[in-house]
Protein backbone atom coordinates (compact mmCIF):
# COMPACT_ATOMS: atom_id res chain seq x y z
CA UNK A 1 0.00 0.00 0.00
CA UNK A 2 1.39 3.37 -0.85
CA UNK A 3 0.35 6.69 0.28
CA UNK A 4 1.22 10.12 -0.68
CA UNK A 5 3.26 12.42 1.79
CA UNK A 6 4.12 15.41 -0.13
CA UNK A 7 2.77 16.27 -3.27
CA UNK A 8 4.15 18.57 -6.09
CA UNK A 9 3.22 22.21 -4.05
CA UNK A 10 3.99 21.12 -1.02
CA UNK A 11 7.94 20.06 -2.23
CA UNK A 12 8.40 23.62 -4.03
CA UNK A 13 7.16 25.39 -0.61
CA UNK A 14 9.45 23.30 1.20
CA UNK A 15 12.37 23.91 -1.23
CA UNK A 16 11.44 27.62 -0.65
CA UNK A 17 11.57 27.56 2.98
CA UNK A 18 14.87 25.74 2.83
CA UNK A 19 16.38 28.22 0.11
CA UNK A 20 15.71 31.48 2.67
CA UNK A 21 16.91 29.40 5.74
CA UNK A 22 20.04 29.17 4.31
CA UNK A 23 20.03 32.78 2.76
CA UNK A 24 19.10 33.86 5.87
CA UNK A 25 21.80 31.66 8.02
CA UNK A 26 24.61 32.43 5.30
CA UNK A 27 23.27 35.44 3.19
CA UNK A 28 24.81 35.18 -0.38
CA UNK A 29 26.27 31.81 0.49
CA UNK A 30 29.75 33.07 -0.69
CA UNK A 31 31.78 30.90 2.26
CA UNK A 32 29.46 27.89 1.75
CA UNK A 33 29.54 24.80 -0.08
CA UNK A 34 26.24 22.70 -1.01
CA UNK A 35 27.21 18.74 -1.49
CA UNK A 36 24.57 16.46 -2.80
CA UNK A 37 25.03 12.66 -1.31
CA UNK A 38 25.07 10.69 -4.51
CA UNK A 39 22.80 9.73 -5.85
CA UNK A 40 19.39 10.92 -4.49
CA UNK A 41 20.48 13.89 -2.75
CA UNK A 42 21.95 15.38 -5.87
CA UNK A 43 18.36 15.78 -7.65
CA UNK A 44 17.29 17.83 -4.05
CA UNK A 45 20.74 19.30 -4.22
CA UNK A 46 19.84 20.76 -7.82
CA UNK A 47 16.36 22.03 -7.49
CA UNK A 48 17.73 24.12 -4.47
CA UNK A 49 20.83 25.65 -6.87
CA UNK A 50 18.52 26.47 -9.58
CA UNK A 51 15.98 28.41 -6.81
CA UNK A 52 19.21 29.78 -5.08
CA UNK A 53 19.70 31.04 -8.76
CA UNK A 54 16.94 32.01 -10.45
CA UNK A 55 14.18 33.02 -7.90
CA UNK A 56 16.55 34.58 -5.01
CA UNK A 57 19.72 35.76 -7.08
CA UNK A 58 22.74 34.48 -5.85
CA UNK A 59 24.71 34.44 -8.22
CA UNK A 60 27.76 32.11 -7.09
CA UNK A 61 26.29 28.82 -5.47
CA UNK A 62 29.27 26.87 -5.02
CA UNK A 63 28.73 23.06 -5.02
CA UNK A 64 29.26 18.96 -5.12
CA UNK A 65 27.90 15.60 -5.70
CA UNK A 66 30.00 13.06 -3.57
CA UNK A 67 29.29 9.56 -3.98
CA UNK A 68 29.50 7.34 -0.82
CA UNK A 69 29.40 3.74 -2.42
CA UNK A 70 32.97 2.57 -1.05
CA UNK A 71 32.42 4.41 2.35
CA UNK A 72 29.70 2.67 3.27
CA UNK A 73 29.94 -0.21 6.16
CA UNK A 74 27.33 -1.99 3.95
CA UNK A 75 28.72 -1.92 0.62
CA UNK A 76 30.02 -5.85 0.86
CA UNK A 77 27.05 -7.11 2.43
CA UNK A 78 25.53 -7.51 -1.02
CA UNK A 79 25.59 -10.60 -3.97
CA UNK A 80 24.71 -7.80 -6.52
CA UNK A 81 28.08 -5.87 -8.24
CA UNK A 82 28.32 -2.60 -6.88
CA UNK A 83 27.39 0.78 -9.24
CA UNK A 84 29.31 3.76 -8.12
CA UNK A 85 27.94 6.95 -9.03
CA UNK A 86 30.16 9.75 -10.28
CA UNK A 87 31.54 12.41 -7.89
CA UNK A 88 31.96 15.87 -9.05
CA UNK A 89 33.94 17.52 -6.38
CA UNK A 90 35.40 20.40 -8.52
CA UNK A 91 34.71 22.52 -5.30
CA UNK A 92 37.45 23.65 -2.32
CA UNK A 93 35.81 22.71 0.67
CA UNK A 94 38.62 23.44 2.64
CA UNK A 95 37.55 26.11 5.86
CA UNK A 96 34.57 26.87 4.17
CA UNK A 97 30.48 25.68 5.65
CA UNK A 98 29.49 22.88 4.20
CA UNK A 99 25.97 21.61 4.12
CA UNK A 100 25.60 18.12 2.91
CA UNK A 101 22.37 17.25 0.85
CA UNK A 102 20.13 14.49 1.14
CA UNK A 103 16.56 13.26 0.55
CA UNK A 104 15.70 11.26 3.46
CA UNK A 105 17.40 10.55 7.08
CA UNK A 106 16.86 7.33 8.05
CA UNK A 107 19.05 5.17 9.91
CA UNK A 108 21.98 7.65 9.71
CA UNK A 109 24.36 5.63 7.57
CA UNK A 110 24.69 7.57 4.62
CA UNK A 111 25.67 10.54 6.49
CA UNK A 112 28.16 9.20 8.21
CA UNK A 113 29.95 7.58 5.08
CA UNK A 114 29.66 11.16 4.15
CA UNK A 115 31.52 12.77 6.67
CA UNK A 116 34.46 9.80 5.80
CA UNK A 117 34.63 10.37 2.39
CA UNK A 118 34.51 14.29 2.46
CA UNK A 119 37.72 14.41 4.67
CA UNK A 120 39.60 12.98 1.01
CA UNK A 121 38.53 16.97 0.15
CA UNK A 122 39.81 18.68 3.05
CA UNK A 123 38.67 19.88 6.42
CA UNK A 124 35.26 22.17 6.11
CA UNK A 125 35.08 24.96 9.16
CA UNK A 126 31.78 23.45 9.71
CA UNK A 127 29.29 20.43 8.14
CA UNK A 128 25.67 20.49 8.37
CA UNK A 129 22.93 18.43 7.18
CA UNK A 130 20.02 19.32 5.29
CA UNK A 131 17.14 16.54 4.55
CA UNK A 132 13.83 16.70 2.47
CA UNK A 133 12.08 13.79 4.81
CA UNK A 134 13.60 13.26 8.47
CA UNK A 135 12.47 9.97 9.64
CA UNK A 136 12.69 9.99 13.40
CA UNK A 137 12.98 7.22 15.58
CA UNK A 138 14.78 5.32 13.39
CA UNK A 139 18.27 5.91 13.98
CA UNK A 140 21.30 3.54 14.12
CA UNK A 141 23.63 6.48 14.36
CA UNK A 142 23.82 10.18 16.92
CA UNK A 143 23.25 12.18 13.65
CA UNK A 144 20.70 14.94 13.47
CA UNK A 145 19.89 16.83 10.39
CA UNK A 146 19.86 20.64 10.77
CA UNK A 147 17.74 21.57 8.06
CA UNK A 148 14.56 19.69 7.72
CA UNK A 149 12.07 20.16 5.23
CA UNK A 150 9.30 17.36 6.64
CA UNK A 151 9.47 15.14 9.55
CA UNK A 152 7.69 11.75 9.45
CA UNK A 153 6.96 8.70 11.77
CA UNK A 154 7.06 5.34 9.95
CA UNK A 155 7.00 1.63 11.01
CA UNK A 156 10.34 -0.68 10.55
CA UNK A 157 10.12 -2.27 6.73
CA UNK A 158 8.28 0.78 5.80
CA UNK A 159 9.78 2.94 2.56
CA UNK A 160 9.63 6.52 2.13
CA UNK A 161 10.28 7.12 -1.54
CA UNK A 162 11.34 10.60 -3.17
CA UNK A 163 10.26 10.74 -6.68
CA UNK A 164 11.66 13.59 -8.60
CA UNK A 165 10.18 15.18 -11.57
CA UNK A 166 14.12 15.34 -13.40
CA UNK A 167 14.04 11.47 -12.62
CA UNK A 168 10.91 10.00 -12.30
CA UNK A 169 8.67 12.50 -13.69
CA UNK A 170 6.94 13.82 -10.95
CA UNK A 171 7.88 15.83 -7.57
CA UNK A 172 6.21 13.66 -4.84
CA UNK A 173 6.76 11.98 -1.82
CA UNK A 174 5.34 8.44 -0.87
CA UNK A 175 5.12 6.36 2.04
CA UNK A 176 5.22 2.51 1.30
CA UNK A 177 3.73 0.70 3.98
CA UNK A 178 5.16 -3.02 4.63
CA UNK A 179 2.57 -5.76 3.59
Amino acid sequence: MQSVLLDHQKIEIILHRLCCELIEKYTDLNNTVLIGLQPRGTYFLDRLIKLLKNQYHIKDVQFGKLDLTFFRDDFRRTSKPIQANQNLMNVVIENRQVVLIDDVLFTGRSVRAALTAIENYGRPSTIELMVLINRRFSRHLPIKPDYIGAQMDALIGDKVKVSWIENDGKDVVYLQKRT
